[in-house]
């Protein structure tokens, strides 16, 4: 659609024109079940009226709409040539006066993409699911509004939809009229002005779990947060609902005490709900997660960890977001960044998850690390110019990258300078919205600090730094110098301003572990930085030059710390120091200056000793990358055999019962290759073969049956019967995840039709059919896509939902066929296609860079 894709100087001009009063939404869900329509997409009625004022009577304006048929348009009572005004995605408003009432009736479209109002039909018990998402600009493919972050307004729906339903929205319920035919409309209590990108309605037979918050607040009044707990029927018998609970109301106690502004939105639901393509959004009063949160398993601690972590991020949303709210996406870092940071926080402080800030150096900051190092890197706060630019933004630097800056400000300003400058931006600018400058001018204030220049290093350019210590030790076996060097990337050589913690490391006595004897925390600035506080000391076996962690930047180490890392990083005593150093070692594989093979090495030796399970989880995705991506090829077969020898004798040694052997458990799994691996599989899965105090559940009943599938050990009859197993929404998830493993060319050719050259799969079976497709282990089969993915990505673009688009982009890019051939092939499109679609060229870019970093990883490892 021409204008489906607003600008940001469309969305300037639109707020400077318009001041919004008032949303009034009536949307009827009946349509939701009974038989789908012959023909076309299956619709529901969506009936909006606007208030808003117009800065200058006679201008025209326009709203947004995503539907296959609008009914009328009445402008200020008058009504509105539908085909005239309406083009698909936009509806034209002329002669706009002082005070304006638009009412638009609508067919708007159920979404099988995530994307809107999503319509989900249980294959266990066939009842119908709905929910919505919207971010950055879905709303309009449910009501008509005014789609951009400033215009925010107050939002009053009414819903009709099944009476026997649970039907919720971001204000409560306020009335119910039952209908003749079964039904009812409920009434919703007016919002506080939103942005609607945060408007939210679920419906459908939810279990529904309740409960209460309740805190005295500082100035005597009692504050009472009504709770509920929402997921389908089917995985009630899963649910922990009373864990959420605990981990709501120790969130709210965190945030009310260090953010003085008592939670604005009345009620607080929390949905976990099918096919959702995020794992949360933060819609004030109905916050949505993904359904895998409800754990149908036995999982490990980092499970429950990262669950923990995604309901306290949304709830910081509620502050950082809904209450005060970004101008435009350039500033999309001013909600996403401080909720991954105080997410973090809160988790380490307010729950038992008390290692958080390892997971953080780890998981999250290799998610930052990444995407910083790829051609389309930005600064923390972007330049967006369009809604697809937006769309691609949600990325490791808006999310982890801008929460690392952000530790690093708190060391730089200190904590409670910073806390302060929180609460006073949300009193200044509550219901309202922001820019980067209204918060520094804050955070100026309560520290008295000049904070621009930090600002241009920090939140304004891009690229990570690398720090490296230097050491010189004289015959007297201590310091007698050391330094911290600073490096930039040639395309973003900036050097900026760091506060660091650097830590010495050694063995008090022979065979011990290896502990922080010497500390100093100090700027880190320029090229070369001395640290004279460190001379004298003993000279170290390990230089950590990020000890605690406090900043963002790659790690790298002298060669005496490395030879120490290389003998003993298992003897690292800190868990956070240790998870520090094995991060800084994936960043020197990933850039090609340490082997593959040598850090495959490094876990198969000191992988088994990991105390911390998100660590060892990490280290286990990092190994996989490593080997399928990094490794030389003629390597890969030995390196393959040595990390499944490796993974199975760690879980036969690991605890009977315990995380780290259901981990080594999964991990062996997904490494298995030869006959005897797969064997055990099978033996497993029969229970003919036993490994002490592992419980093979439904879960790891199916990642044990997807390596087997993708071997040819198990077909569609053994699926098909696994799946009478577990005839779930789940189970048919992962079935279809293993029926496009096989190793078939027919089985391959039907993925990509359906994938590719169909729209009839849902979102989620989209994503689990190409994660079956692309098998690491599968090259010669995939051969034949690499220029079948060149031919089509463009028509896929212009035909599916962004959502689709970018999963297939992303999923199908040939890196299986890692070859200088494809790299070229790559090249040969973006040279061809100038004038592709900005996001569509960036998508491609990114693909092109990590795949010319592996030819390089690979090249490091064969020589």
């Amino acid at each position: 659609m021409p204008g489906e894709n607003l600008t940001r100087e469309e969305a300037r001009e639109r707020a400077r024109l318009l001041t919004v009063h008032g949303y009034e939404v009536d949307l009827d869900l009946r349509s939701a079940t009974g038989p789908a329509p012959g023909e076309g997409p299956r619709t529901f009625r969506s009936t909006t009226t606007i208030r808003f004022s117009c800065a200058r009577e006679g201008a025209e304006s326009f709203a947004d709409l995503l539907a296959p048929h609008v009914h009328s348009v009445t402008l200020n009572g008058q009504p509105l040539p539908v085909d005239r005004v309406f083009d698909g995605s936009r509806i034209a408003l002329p002669g706009l006066a002082a005070e304006n009432e638009l009412v638009v009736d609508a067919a708007c479209a159920y979404s099988r993409t995530g994307e809107g109002l999503h319509h989900f039909q249980d294959p266990e018990d066939g009842e119908t699911y709905l929910y919505t998402q919207y971010e950055p600009a879905d709303a309009r493919r449910v009501f008509a509004n005014f789609e951009q972050p400033d215009l925010k307004a107050p939002f009053t729906f009414r819903i009709t939809a099944p009476a026997q339903w649970t039907v919720l929205s971001n204000g409560a319920e306020t009335a119910r009229e039952e209908l003749a035919d079964g039904s009812a409309t409920r009434h919703f209590a007016p919002t506080r002005p939103i942005a609607t990108y945060i408007t939210a309605v679920l419906a459908g037979p939810y279990h529904r779990v309740t409960g209460v918050y309740r805190r005295s607040l500082e100035d005597g009044t009692e504050l009472e947060i009504p709770l509920g707990a929402l997921c389908r029927k089917g995985l009630a018998r899963h649910f922990d609902a009373q864990e959420i609970f605990d981990l709501t109301r120790r969130g709210f106690d965190f945030f009310h005490e260090h953010f003085g502004f008592p939670y604005p939105f009345g009620k607080y639901d929390q949905a976990f709900v099918p096919e959702y393509n995020l794992g949360a959004m933060e819609n004030p009063g109905l916050v949505t997660f993904r359904e895998e949160y409800v754990f149908r398993g036995r999982t490990t601690r980092a499970a429950h960890q990262g669950r923990a972590n995604t309901l306290l991020h949304e709830m910081a949303h509620m502050w950082f977001g809904d209450l005060v709210t970004m101008e435009w996406w350039d500033d999309l870092w001013l909600k996403e960044s401080f909720a991954d940071y105080m997410g973090a926080l809160s988790l380490v402080e307010s729950t038992r998850y008390t290692e958080g800030w390892i997971t953080f150096a780890t998981s999250r900051k290799a998610w930052a690390y990444r995407a910083d190092q790829l051609p389309s890197t930005h600064p923390v706060t972007a330049d967006i110019g369009d809604l697809q630019d937006a769309k691609l933004n949600f990325d490791g630097i808006t999310y982890t990258k801008g929460a690392a800056v952000l530790k690093q400000l708190v060391a730089y300003v200190g904590r409670e300078a910073f806390l302060e400058g929180a609460r006073r931006y949300f009193r200044r600018h509550a219901y309202g919205n922001t820019r980067l400058d209204d918060l520094l001018a804050v955070l100026a204030e309560t520290s008295g600090r000049d904070l621009g220049a930090w600002a241009g290093k920090w939140l304004r350019t891009a690229g990570v730094n690398a720090l490296t210590p230097e050491v010189i030790s004289g015959a007297d076996g201590l310091v007698s110098e050391l330094a911290v060097t600073q490096d930039a990337p040639r395309e973003h050589p900036v050097l900026r301003p760091h506060r660091v913690a650097i830590g010495l490391y050694r063995a008090p006595e022979a065979g011990g572990p290896l502990v922080r004897y010497a500390r100093a925390e100090v700027d880190v600035d320029g090229p070369r930085t001395a640290v004279p506080e460190l001379a004298g000391q003993p000279a170290p076996d390990l230089v950590l030059v990020n000890d605690e962690d406090l900043t963002y930047c790659k790690t790298r180490f002298d060669a005496r710390s490395l030879d120490t890392l290389r003998a003993r990083l298992g003897d690292v005593e800190d868990p956070l120091a240790r998870a520090l150093c094995w991060s800084a070692l994936w960043n020197l594989t990933r850039d090609g200056l340490l082997p593959a093979r040598e850090f495959l090495a490094l876990v198969a030796e000191f992988a088994g000793a990991e105390t911390e399970i998100g660590v060892l989880q990490m280290l286990h995705r990092w190994a996989r990358s490593a080997l399928e991506h990094y490794t030389a090829p003629g390597n890969r077969e030995a390196a393959g055999a040595a990390l499944a020898s490796a993974a199975l004798g760690e879980l036969r040694r690991a605890e009977p019962g315990g995380d780290h052997q259901l981990a080594w458990a999964r991990f062996f799994a997904a490494s298995a290759v030869s006959d005897a691996d797969f064997q055990l599989l099978s033996g497993l899965l029969a229970g003919t073969a036993l490994i002490d105090g592992l419980e093979i559940d439904q879960e790891l009943r199916w990642t044990l049956l997807e390596p087997l599938a993708a071997a040819g050990h198990a077909g569609e009859a053994e699926l098909d019967a696994e799946l009478a197993r577990d005839d779930t929404a789940s189970g048919h998830r992962h079935r279809v995840r293993c029926l496009a493993a096989r190793p078939s060319p027919a089985v391959k050719e039907r993925a990509w039709e359906e994938v590719v050259d169909s729209d009839r799969l849902s979102n989620a079976l989209v994503e689990a059919t190409i994660a079956g497709f692309a098998r690491s282990g599968q090259r010669e089969l995939l051969e034949p896509y690499a220029q079948r993915y060149f031919a089509a990505i463009d028509r896929v673009w212009r035909e599916r939902t962004i959502e689709i688009a970018m999963a297939v982009v992303r999923g199908l890019f040939p890196f299986f066929r890692d070859s200088p051939a494809t790299l070229a092939a790559t090249e040969a499109w973006l040279s061809a296609h100038p004038d592709a679609p900005p996001a569509l060229r960036r998508l491609v870019t990114e693909s092109h860079a990590d795949l010319a970093r592996a030819l390089h990883a690979q090249s490091r490892d064969a020589a």
